[in-house]
């Protein structure tokens, strides 16, 4: 049985967050017509991989699923349990932001199926908040994870958002140690980062809003790392930090280059070498899957090249690049050819080789995207 992760795009959103790219409509039409042409295309896919797939994860993503009922993200799961091997113990992560659930309706997700939650906190900063367009105040958030304890999750993320304009380290290291004092296995903190068509880069364009440089960027980085580590919180990824034994299974499904499947307007999938995405409007999901039984937008094939270098940069990205699994994948020729160069990353403290696996340090890290475009 081959590990497979699924995703399910749940695209509906309470408003539109001013950084966001993620495909969302502010809206409740066709929530049901949602349900029912996933569930559709759940059992389309299902026909075609379904024998030979054991479903090690499942992540609601959007969009705001905790907007859901806990009803409705039942159905899903019991559509996915009867068309899919999922295993006993998959990790089942729900989105969450702060200000749209109760304790009463966490425990009833946690009835439900779910057993991971991940709250989308970005700050804890009621300026920060203000900024970010979030519904939320500092005080919801903690209460947020507070009542996720209470309903019985034990496995909580929080992302958190650094690098926002006007934000001193001492602002960010406040968000940091509140973070630390909170009962959580596991943080995402990533960059803010100006993606094309958002209102924040508009902004940005317009001269209105100043984003502060890589420079000081690539610091709050390495102060995030360094403080997170001294708190027991392990760097399995470039963003990602976790107690140990509660990295998320979902993300390293990607990184460690697993076979993937999504549902929903924009979900992309990934397996045997096959890359395909679906369309992202709501109504045309719904129409594409009514007249074929999926929604798939467009495709590519990837090469023997183009899997190899996608395999480094997410190995590298996260726990390190094995050399046996390497080669034993795409021979050693490339290995070969790149000795000299991953010599002097050495050299400069960027890469650490331990136990036959190249990983980045703390440092490398910190530059991960000007190594990778350097080696392939």
């Amino acid at each position: 049985m081959k590990p497979t992760a699924l995703y399910i795009h749940i695209p509906f959103c309470d408003h539109k967050c001013i950084y966001c790219d993620f495909y969302s409509i502010i809206t409740n039409d066709n929530i049901q017509n949602f349900l029912s042409s996933l569930k559709t295309e759940v059992e389309f896919y299902s026909q075609q991989y379904s024998s030979e797939r054991e479903i090690i994860s499942v992540f609601f993503g959007g969009g705001t699923p905790s907007l859901m009922t806990p009803d409705y993200i039942a159905v899903i799961i019991d559509s996915i349990r009867k068309n899919f091997s999922l295993r006993n113990d998959a990790e089942i992560t729900l989105e969450t932001n702060p200000g749209t659930v109760s304790k009463e309706k966490l425990f009833d997700f946690r009835k439900s199926g779910i057993n991971r939650i991940s709250i989308g906190i970005q700050s804890f900063d009621e300026d920060d908040l203000k900024f970010l367009t979030r519904i939320h105040n500092k005080q919801t958030a903690i209460d947020t994870v507070y009542n996720s304890v209470d309903a019985g999750f034990e496995n909580i993320n929080i992302d958190l958002i650094f690098n926002l304009p006007g934000q001193t380290k001492e602002k960010w290291k406040l968000n940091l140690e509140q973070a630390v004092s909170l009962p959580i296995k596991h943080i995402s903190a990533y960059s803010l980062i100006l993606e094309r068509g958002t209102i924040l880069n508009k902004m940005v364009l317009d001269g209105d809003v100043k984003i502060q440089d890589e420079d000081y960027d690539a610091e709050l980085y390495e102060m995030t790392i360094d403080f997170l580590s001294n708190k027991g919180f392990i760097q399995y990824e470039v963003s990602n930090f976790a107690k140990a034994g509660y990295e998320c299974t979902h993300n390293k499904a990607y990184w460690e280059y697993k076979d993937y499947i999504g549902f929903g307007p924009s979900a992309h999938s990934f397996v045997n070498g096959k890359r395909w995405w679906n369309y992202s409007s709501l109504k045309r999901y719904i129409s594409e899957v009514s007249e074929k039984q999926n929604a798939m937008m467009n495709y590519e094939i990837l090469n023997k090249e183009q899997m190899r270098d996608e395999y480094i940069m997410l190995a590298l990205r996260s726990n390190g690049l094995n050399l046996n699994e390497y080669i034993n994948l795409f021979g050693s020729e490339w290995l070969d050819k790149h000795a000299k160069e991953f010599e002097l990353l050495k050299e400069r403290n960027l890469i650490e080789v331990n136990h036959n696996k190249i990983k980045l340090t703390s440092k490398g890290y910190a530059i991960c995207d000007e190594i990778l475009s350097k080696i392939l």
